[in-house]
């Protein structure tokens, strides 16, 4: 059996009854998965990627990889809180380096590691118009890593904040758990956001396309607005 292991934080985290409407961006997944492929989801609230491997997370999941497995790294939320020194890492530093243990842990493995750029915050000015840029250089700072580094990367920020711009401020707001929050998804964010993983994993093609669904949704059906096909136009970096 195929197998995704993946580390992140609340937006990707794999969410129960207790934290309804919130999903993650792992249950949207499944949606674009062939049968037999399994999916798990390591992703914890609040975590960054310094507190992630100081709690022994990553340990974990060094633990559990095994050969072939495709290692999906999404932080970033969490790891520009200042304020909070149990988590925040400097972007072109701290953060770089531990997004090098990740990968280093998925190669011990023969698995495939992958980063993904956090989810865009839906932040709109009082005209209506999309703020962008809401993770300052975590994005840029993430996708230089894996040039450096070889890796794969999906720029699920670039994606995110195109499809926020195009849908606008009405339409997006049941995407997220709005007006209680701007960051965290409902089922049908999830599940759209999940497809530019899903259409960067085919992009990538190899073991990335392999695990998924022929089947899967069109861009353009999972936006009742038809411009979700617009968002898809960026391209991902690998």
């Amino acid at each position: 059996m195929k197998r995704i292991i993946y580390a992140g934080d609340s937006t990707v985290t794999y969410n129960r009854i207790d934290t309804y409407p919130q999903a993650g961006l792992s249950q949207g997944l499944l949606y674009y998965l062939n049968d037999e492929v399994f999916l798990r989801s390591f992703a914890v609230n609040g975590r960054s990627t310094k507190s992630f491997i100081d709690q022994g997370r990553l340990a974990v999941i060094d633990a559990y990889l095994k050969e072939g497995d495709i290692f999906l790294i999404q932080f970033g939320h969490n790891d520009e809180k200042k304020a909070d020194e149990s988590r925040y890492t400097e972007p072109f530093g701290s953060f770089k380096d531990n997004l090098r243990k990740f990968i280093a842990t998925g190669r011990a493995h023969g698995a495939y590691p992958v980063l993904l750029t956090p989810i865009a915050r839906r932040m709109f000015d009082e005209a209506g118009n999309f703020i962008p840029g809401s993770h300052g250089d975590y994005p840029a700072a993430m996708k230089e890593t894996a040039k450096e580094e070889g890796v794969p990367v999906i720029d699920t920020t670039s994606l995110t904040e195109n499809y926020l711009k195009a849908v606008g401020d009405h339409a997006s707001r049941p995407m997220y758990i709005y007006p209680k929050d701007n960051s965290h998804l409902q089922i049908h964010g999830a599940v759209v956001y999940a497809g530019f993983i899903a259409q960067a994993m085919r992009k990538l093609g190899g073991p990335y396309a392999e695990v998924l669904s022929p089947e899967y949704a069109s861009a353009q059906s999972l936006s009742s607005e038809g411009k979700l096909e617009e968002a898809f136009k960026v391209e991902t970096e690998d």
